[in-house]
């Protein structure tokens, strides 16, 4: 019987962890979308601020553009939803374009710079 309880309680304390494996997940497939002006993923970029994942499976997206007139914002929430739709047990992608902070180089991987020629 305390086998049963403790299957129960790793059971419960895996669903619990299932949240930052899922945010992985989504990250990596938000390496996918690139910004089709640089050629770089918008995750490297640092274009990603924030992935925040709700207990029914949603996915609150908060991200920013390289500039504020980039007319590329509805590209980049077309492409989230197309490579986050294969993820099993994803419910509703809400991207949020925001712009606080103001995106800048500095928040670009290493490897982005590094493409980019900044260093």
């Amino acid at each position: 019987m305390t086998d049963d309880i403790q299957t129960q309680t790793d059971d419960a304390s895996s669903d619990t962890g299932a949240t930052p494996v899922m945010e992985e997940r989504i990250r990596q497939a938000l390496m996918q979308v690139y910004d089709p002006e640089l050629g770089i993923n918008i995750v490297d970029l640092g274009l990603v601020y924030e992935i925040d994942v709700q207990d029914n499976g949603d996915v609150d997206i908060r991200y920013s553009l390289t500039t504020m007139g980039c007319p590329i914002g509805p590209l980049i929430e077309d492409q989230m939803r197309a490579f986050l739709a294969p993820i099993e047990d994803l419910g509703d992608v809400r991207p949020e374009l925001v712009f606080r902070p103001a995106w800048s180089p500095e928040m670009m991987s290493d490897e982005a710079k590094a493409a980019l020629g900044i260093f």
